[in-house]
C-alpha cells in the first residue's frame, strides 16, 4: 500500500477528520514563525481514541504528531513534517470548576479569553494574559508557558497547572499531579511506560552534583519567566530532591514542554481571585529608550500589575491602522517609548494614592516628559495598542520585516538597563535598529532586528544575530526565552544556555517518554536548524504577477498576501467584538480564516509553475466562504484585504475556467432590474409567486427559503424628476451629490425619496446625475475588468462635479464605498478617483458633520420618544465608522439608540442567496445580529444601513428593518 492508501485507512478509523490535500496542508505549513514545513496530512481527533490511533499510525509509519491548537506561536513550534493534530475544534470543553478550590478543568482548545468570561460570575480567573488572548487557547499555553501582562503580579502558566491527563507515546493514558516522595518512589517500580519515565527522571536528578550543575547553569532563579528547554530546575525544588515540603508534580516539566514529551487531553488550573476593580495606568512618555528602561527598576518598587513597554516603531504602525487610531488619544508628543504601568486597589480613594506616589516616583526621576493617567475603557485601549503591537509589525511594506528569533529574553529587572545598552550596542554592530516593546516590569523586551529573509546575507545575519544575543543573555544569567517558547529559533542554542551536561539530561528525558521521537520532534531537543525550512527560499526569483486590482501600495499581490504573519486576529470569536472572521466564526475551520486564504494563495503564487498561478481548485475552495466583508482591512493588524485578494483571484481563475450563468445573473443584477422595472407589477409576481420564485431559485442556485427582493414600482431617477420639480427655489446650505447607486434605484426607491426629502427639507440642494450603477457586483463576483469600466465612467463623471464644497453623498455603504477603495485601485485616473474619494461620504457621515458645523439641530425632529437598535454594514465598520449612524438617529432629542455588537449579518450581497452558503450566512447571523433582534420589544425599531443586510435581518428573524434615512425623515416636524 502507498502511503496515501494508508492516511485513507486512517482516515476511516477516526471518529474526527483527516485531511491531506494540498490545500490543507499548505494552510498548515506555518504558524506565526518565519518557519515553513509543509505536513503530511492534519487531524481534528474528536476523542481520545483518534489520537491513540495517530500515536499508532505514526509509531507504525516513522513519522510524528505535531499538536497545535489557535497556530499563534512565534518559534516554529507548531510546524513539522508529520501529522498535525489540531484540537482546536473539537476539545474545546470547559469540563468543571470547583469555586471552593479555586480550580477548573478544561480540555485544551479552550480560548483563554472564553474561558475568563465564563469564570467571571464565579469572582475567578485564569491570569496569565497574552496579547492573542481572545484566540490562544489553553493548551498552547501550557505547552509555551505563556506568560502575558499579569506576570509580575501572577506568575506564569506552569505556576497555575495542578494536573494534565495526557496520552504516552505508547498509548497509555496517564494521569499526571501533585504527589508524595512515596507516591513518586513508588511510580518508578511500575512496569510500565510511565513508570520508567519517574525512574529515568529520578536517575538524572538525584545526584546533588546534578542539582548544584542545574542551578549553576539554568537562568537566574529570581527570573519568574523562563522557558529555555525542560524545567527541571523547577522539578529539583521538590522534596523528593530536595529538603523541602513542595510536592512533586510532573505538570512543571510538561508545562513549556511544546508537546515534545505527552500528548495532553486535559488541564486542571489554579484559578486567582478577580483583581480589584479600581485601576489608574500611568503612561509615562520617555525621549529615549535608555530613559524608558532606566524607569523600570523604580516604578517596579510599586505593587504594580501591569507594566509594559512600547516604542516608537511600534506606536507609529498604529497610525494607520483604522482600529488602532481611535486607541492613540493618550499619546502626547512623539515619545521614543512609552512605560505603561497599571496600579489596582478595591477603592477609588486608595487606587488614587497608589498613582499619585507612582508618578511621584516617576517625577522624581527626571525621566519621563509627560505622564498621563488613564481610567476606564481608556486603560483597555491602551492595552489593545499595546496588544496590536506583533501584528503591527507586519504592516512594514515590502520584504524586510521585524523576525522573530530575539525577541523573548528576559533578565532581571536590574540587569535590564544594562543589558539593553550592550544589546543596543551589539545591533549598531549589524546596522540594525532594534524594535523594543513588550514587558519591561519582567525583565522581558520582544526585541526584534529587521531583515529580509528572502536574501541568503539576511538569513546569515538571522543566524549570525540570535546567536551574538544568546551569549550576550548568558552573560547576564538571562533566558533566552522567556514566554515564547524555544520552538525551532532557539533550541539550537540550549546547550549553549544551560551546558551540555544538563542539555544531555533533557535529551534523556525526551527518550524516557518518546523512544520514538513521535512528539513533535525538532524542538527543545535534536533541534530542526533555525535558518533552513523558512517561508521563503532565499535567492528566489520572485514571481511576476500581473494583476487587475492595483496592490503596489503593498508592492504587488504576493507581497499583499505576504503581509500575514499567522498572527491569528481572524480566529477571535463573536463574543470577543469586531466582524473579522465570520466565515470562521461559523465554522471554526482553520481553512475559513483570513489567515488561510492569504497563505494559501502566497504557497501557490509563489510554487506555481503554471502561466496563470490562479488557476487552481484548492484556491476557489479556500477563498469560497469569504464573504468579502472587509473586516480583515482594518481589524487585521497586517491589514491584509482578503476582499480585494478574493476579487482577483475570482477574476484570474475565471479566465481560464469561464464564468457561471448564475455568476452572470447577479453580477449583472443591475441590468436584469433595469428589464424588470419596465413591468414591475409582472416581476414582483414571479418574484413572489410560490410556484414561479421556486422555480427560479432552483433554476439559478439559490437557497429555496430566502425571499426575492421586489422590484420599486418607479426607478429612483424617475421620482427624483417628480420631486425637483415641486421644490421651490430657495437659498441652500450647501449642494450636494447624491448618488444613485444600483440599489436605490430599482429595489430601495422608497430609501432614496426618504433620503431626497430628508436633506432637502433640511435645506440642501439635493442634485443627481446620470451615472454608472457603482460596480460592486461586479468586483464581488470577480469580474474586474466591467468594474473598471464602471469605476472609470464614474470617475469621468464627477471628476468635474465632485470638490469639498459639492461633496458626492451616497446611502447603501457596499455602493459608494467604492469610491473610497476599489476605484482608488482600478481607475485609470487615479489621480480624480483620489479627489472623489475625499470628498465621497456615506450620508450618515455627512449628516454627522453637518450637525457638528450647526447647520442640523434636534429643534428640526419630533420630541416623541422611541428605542431604536442599529445594525452596521461591514464596509461602514471598515471604512468609515458606526458613530456617525449613531449620531444621526440620536438627532431627535428623545431616541433612545444602542449600537448591535453584531459583526457581519451574513448575507454578505449575493453571498446569502447561494444555495450552498445558506446555511453559513445564517450561523453568522445568529452569532449575535438575530438573537439581539429577537430580544428586541415589537415596539424597538430596527435599524440597518445595508440593503443585505435589512434582508437578511427580515428572512432570519422577520423582522422589518429601517434605513437610518428613513426613521430620520419620519422624525421631521
Amino acid at each position: 500500500m502507498t502511503l496515501t492508501s494508508h492516511l485513507q485507512t486512517l482516515s476511516e478509523k477516526l471518529s474526527g477528520e483527516l485531511f491531506y490535500d494540498d490545500l490543507i496542508k499548505s494552510i498548515y505549513a506555518t504558524d506565526a514563525s518565519v518557519f515553513r514545513m509543509l505536513p503530511l496530512a492534519v487531524a481534528y481527533p474528536k476523542n481520545n481514541e483518534d489520537i491513540k490511533q495517530l500515536i499508532q499510525f505514526a509509531k507504525k509509519h516513522n513519522t510524528s504528531l505535531i499538536p497545535r491548537t489557535a497556530g499563534t506561536s512565534l518559534a516554529g513550534q507548531c510546524v513539522g513534517e508529520g501529522i498535525v493534530v489540531d484540537v482546536s475544534k473539537y476539545f474545546t470543553n470547559i469540563l468543571d470548576v470547583n469555586e471552593k478550590e479555586q480550580t477548573v478543568t478544561v480540555q485544551p482548545g479552550v480560548v483563554r479569553d472564553a474561558l475568563n468570561n465564563y469564570l467571571k460570575p464565579f469572582g475567578l480567573w485564569f491570569s496569565p494574559n497574552t496579547s492573542t488572548s481572545n484566540r490562544c487557547m489553553i493548551g498552547g499555553m501550557v505547552g509555551n508557558n505563556s506568560s502575558g501582562t499579569t506576570s509580575i503580579q501572577y506568575g506564569v502558566t506552569r505556576d497555575k497547572v495542578i494536573e494534565m491527563h495526557t496520552i504516552l507515546s505508547d498509548g497509555s493514558e496517564v494521569v499526571f499531579n501533585e504527589i508524595s516522595s512515596e507516591t513518586f518512589q513508588n511510580k518508578t517500580k511500575l512496569d510500565t511506560l510511565e513508570g520508567n519515565i519517574y525512574k529515568s527522571i529520578y536517575s538524572e536528578l538525584h545526584a546533588e552534583a546534578v542539582q548544584n550543575q542545574i542551578i549553576e547553569n539554568f537562568p537566574k532563579p529570581e527570573i519568574h519567566r523562563r522557558n529555555t528547554g525542560y524545567a527541571i530546575d523547577e522539578l529539583i525544588k521538590s522534596e523528593v530532591f530536595s529538603n523541602t515540603s513542595e510536592k512533586f508534580n510532573m505538570c512543571k516539566l510538561l508545562s513549556g514542554s511544546e508537546g515534545t514529551l505527552a500528548f495532553t487531553t486535559q488541564i486542571t488550573l489554579k484559578l486567582d481571585k478577580l483583581p480589584p476593580q479600581e485601576a489608574i495606568m500611568v503612561a509615562a512618555h520617555f525621549k529615549t529608550i535608555e530613559a524608558c528602561l532606566n524607569a523600570v527598576e523604580p516604578v517596579m518598587s510599586h505593587n504594580l500589575y501591569n507594566c509594559e513597554m512600547m516604542d516608537k516603531t511600534i506606536l507609529d504602525c498604529t497610525r494607520h491602522n483604522k482600529t488602532q487610531q481611535a486607541n492613540r488619544s493618550f499619546i502626547e508628543g512623539d515619545p521614543k517609548a512609552i512605560l505603561m504601568c497599571e496600579v489596582r486597589a478595591f477603592t477609588k480613594e486608595d487606587v488614587i494614592v497608589l498613582a499619585e506616589s507612582l508618578i511621584k516616583t516617576i517625577e522624581d526621576s527626571g525621566l519621563s516628559y509627560a505622564f498621563p493617567t488613564l481610567e476606564g475603557d481608556d486603560i483597555n485601549k491602551a492595552n489593545n495598542l499595546r496588544s496590536a503591537g506583533l501584528g503591527l509589525l507586519g504592516n512594514i511594506i515590502g520584504d524586510k520585516k521585524s523576525h522573530p528569533c530575539i525577541e523573548d529574553t528576559a533578565v532581571t529587572v536590574g540587569d535590564l538597563a544594562n543589558y539593553i545598552s550592550e544589546f543596543a550596542a551589539l545591533m549598531k554592530g549589524y546596522n540594525q535598529e532594534a524594535i523594543y516593546y513588550a514587558h519591561a516590569g519582567a525583565g522581558e523586551l520582544h526585541l526584534r532586528p529587521i531583515l529580509n529573509l528572502k536574501k541568503a546575507e539576511d538569513v546569515v545575519l538571522f543566524r549570525k544575530i540570535t546567536t551574538d544575543v544568546a551569549h550576550l543573555v548568558k552573560k547576564y544569567g538571562g533566558s533566552m526565552s522567556g514566554e515564547h517558547g524555544d520552538g525551532i529559533v532557539r533550541a539550537e542554542f540550549i546547550p549553549l544556555m544551560i551546558g551540555d551536561a544538563n542539555y544531555q539530561i533533557l535529551k534523556s528525558i525526551k527518550s524516557a517518554f518518546d523512544a520514538h521521537n513521535i512528539f513533535n520532534p525538532g524542538k527543545i531537543v535534536d533541534a530542526f536548524p533555525m535558518d533552513k525550512s523558512l517561508r521563503y527560499v532565499p535567492e528566489r526569483i520572485e514571481p511576476k504577477i500581473e494583476t487587475m486590482l492595483d496592490f503596489s501600495h503593498s508592492q504587488g499581490i504576493l507581497r499583499e498576501a505576504e503581509k500575514c504573519n499567522g498572527s491569528g486576529d481572524c480566529r477571535k470569536l463573536p463574543e470577543f467584538g469586531g466582524t473579522m472572521c465570520p466565515s470562521y466564526r461559523a465554522t471554526r475551520n482553520e481553512k475559513d480564516t483570513t489567515r488561510a486564504r492569504a497563505n494559501a494563495l502566497r504557497e501557490f503564487l509563489t510554487n506555481s509553475e503554471k502561466a496563470n498561478k490562479f488557476d487552481y481548485e484548492e484556491l476557489k475552495v479556500v477563498f469560497d466562504l469569504c464573504l468579502s466583508c472587509k473586516a480583515c482591512a482594518s481589524e487585521c493588524p497586517s491589514s491584509v484585504d482578503v476582499a480585494s485578494l478574493k476579487a482577483e483571484f475570482l477574476y484570474q481563475y475565471q479566465k481560464a475556467n469561464g464564468v457561471s450563468l448564475r455568476t452572470k445573473l447577479f453580477a449583472y443584477n443591475n441590468t436584469l432590474n433595469r428589464y424588470g422595472s419596465v413591468f414591475p407589477k409582472l416581476s414582483n409576481f414571479m418574484f413572489s409567486n410560490g410556484f414561479t420564485s421556486s422555480m427560479l431559485k432552483k433554476s439559478f442556485g439559490i437557497a429555496k427559503e430566502r425571499q426575492l427582493p421586489l422590484i420599486s414600482n418607479k426607478s429612483l431617477s424617475k421620482e427624483f424628476q417628480i420631486i425637483k420639480k415641486k421644490v421651490v427655489k430657495k437659498e441652500y446650505i450647501k449642494t450636494i451629490y447624491l448618488f444613485n447607486d444600483e440599489f436605490l434605484n430599482y429595489l430601495d426607491t422608497p430609501i432614496g425619496m426618504d433620503a431626497i426629502q430628508l436633506l432637502t427639507a433640511l435645506n440642501y440642494d439635493v442634485k443627481m446625475v446620470e451615472s454608472a450603477e457603482s460596480g460592486r457586483a461586479f468586483i464581488s463576483k470577480g469580474l474586474l475588468q466591467q468594474a473598471k469600466e464602471v469605476a472609470n465612467k464614474n470617475v469621468s463623471i464627477f471628476k468635474n462635479l465632485i470638490s469639498n464644497e459639492t461633496p458626492l453623498i451616497g446611502i447603501e455603504p457596499s455602493a459608494i464605498l467604492t469610491f473610497k477603495d476599489e476605484y482608488l485601485r482600478l481607475a485609470d485616473d487615479r489621480t480624480s478617483a483620489e479627489t472623489i474619494a475625499k470628498n465621497t461620504f456615506l450620508i450618515e457621515e455627512f449628516i454627522q458633520q453637518e450637525i457638528k458645523l450647526g447647520h442640523i439641530t434636534s429643534e428640526q425632529f419630533t420630541s416623541e420618544a422611541k428605542t431604536i437598535k442599529f445594525h452596521g454594514h461591514c464596509h461602514q465598520k471598515s471604512f468609515s465608522n458606526q458613530l456617525s449612524s449613531f449620531d444621526v438617529l440620536n438627532l431627535p432629542k428623545n431616541y433612545k439608540v444602542t449600537i448591535i455588537p453584531s459583526g457581519c449579518c451574513g448575507m454578505a450581497g449575493s453571498f446569502g442567496y447561494e444555495k450552498e452558503h445558506y446555511d453559513v450566512s445564517m450561523n453568522v447571523g445568529e452569532q449575535t445580529l438575530f438573537p439581539a433582534v429577537r430580544k428586541a420589544s415589537s415596539d424597538t425599531i430596527i435599524s440597518a444601513n445595508g440593503t443585505s443586510c435589512r434582508h437578511q435581518i427580515k428572512d432570519g428573524t422577520q423582522r422589518e428593518a429601517k434605513h437610518p434615512i428613513t426613521i430620520l425623515r419620519e422624525a421631521l416636524i
